[in-house]
């Protein structure tokens, strides 16, 4: 997908369906979960982000929001796109899109805020200096809102 330059392929299993076999509305957000870890580790592992799940920091989800556009269902082979949309001074946001492989179309869109958070004060803290960089190195269009 055009924009997006992180996937995660995803087959819909049978403990996710209905009676129908149609995905449940609420799984989405456990592939979304699933994209967006990946993409953190794997944003963490090419630009070695030292201070990023490590140490006195973690990142908690204080936004969800999913677009239901087509279903999947049992067996249907996805991929979820994700992309990191903007990136503010404590906080940044992701972007997904449900891509249906049988169907060649997008079947859900959504997204997803997450704060960085000190684990001793239970307060937001700033981002590392190192995440912008990387982030603007790897998204072509991401919005940076640093104070």
């Amino acid at each position: 997908m055009e924009g997006f330059n992180h996937s995660l392929n995803q087959v819909v299993e049978f403990h996710e369906v209905d009676m129908l076999g149609v995905c449940n509305n609420a799984v989405y957000f456990n592939y979304f979960e699933n994209a967006r870890i990946k993409y953190v580790k794997d944003l963490k592992k090419k630009y070695n982000l030292k201070e990023l799940l490590e140490g006195n920091s973690f990142f908690i989800m204080v936004h969800n929001n999913c677009d239901y556009l087509q279903s999947a269902h049992l067996d249907d082979e996805l991929i979820i796109f994700t992309k990191i949309d903007f990136v503010k001074n404590t906080s940044f946001g992701f972007k997904h899109l449900v891509y249906k492989k049988i169907t060649d179309k997008i079947i859900a869109k959504g997204g997803g805020v997450v704060v960085h958070i000190d684990k001793s004060t239970q307060t937001p803290i700033p981002l590392p200096q190192e995440f912008y960089d990387a982030v603007q190195n790897f998204e072509t269009d991401v919005l940076i809102k640093k104070k």
